[in-house]
């Protein structure tokens, strides 16, 4: 099942979570998309030397193993809501701190190798969720965080995470490191 993120309604996920949705622009399949987007994200990280993974920005700021362990811990969660969301649970699902799941993750005792095997299982896992999910599962709506949202919206949400990390990443640490 394709997901056009032209399809996705504002009202289908909260303002905060609007610039990862748009993001994406005028994307006709999400899910290949993820596909795709997970292959160029695990062949971007497995280009970086493992002396340079402990790299930060700025005082206080991930390092990029720290950066890869959360895109693999967000995506997780993010899964997860979609997977209760699709199926009609209507549960209302919390928030999660992404600074507390970074700080207590341990990114930084694994190798990026490691984070990069992760992160890649975890995309593969998030693909074949999306590509067989109906319509109707899709065009469901649960509650995350306190706000409505579809599954296919996290999908979109999933991606445009991914796009706003990869961006910091070659903006803040990649010039740095190479």
């Amino acid at each position: 099942m394709s997901i056009d993120s032209a399809a996705i309604a504002a009202s289908e996920y909260a303002a905060p979570l609007a610039h990862y949705v748009e993001r994406l622009g005028a994307c006709r399949d999400i899910v290949s998309h993820l596909a795709e987007q997970g292959e160029r994200t695990r062949a971007l990280l497995a280009g970086i030397p493992e002396e340079r993974a402990g790299f930060r920005y700025a005082p206080g700021k991930w390092t990029i193993r720290d950066l890869a362990g959360h895109l693999a811990d967000s995506e997780r969660v993010l899964a997860y809501r979609a997977l209760c969301v699709a199926r009609g649970d209507q549960t209302p699902l919390p928030g999660f701190d992404e600074v507390s799941y970074a700080a207590t993750a341990g990114a930084d005792r694994r190798t990026l190798a490691d984070l990069v095997t992760e992160l890649a299982a975890v995309r593969a896992a998030t693909v074949a969720l999306f590509a067989h999910l109906d319509e109707p599962a899709l065009e469901r709506l649960g509650t995350a965080n306190q706000y409505p949202i579809s599954a296919r919206a996290l999908a979109a949400v999933i991606a445009g995470h991914e796009l706003h990390h990869l961006a910091i990443l070659e903006d803040r640490y990649l010039g740095a490191v190479r």
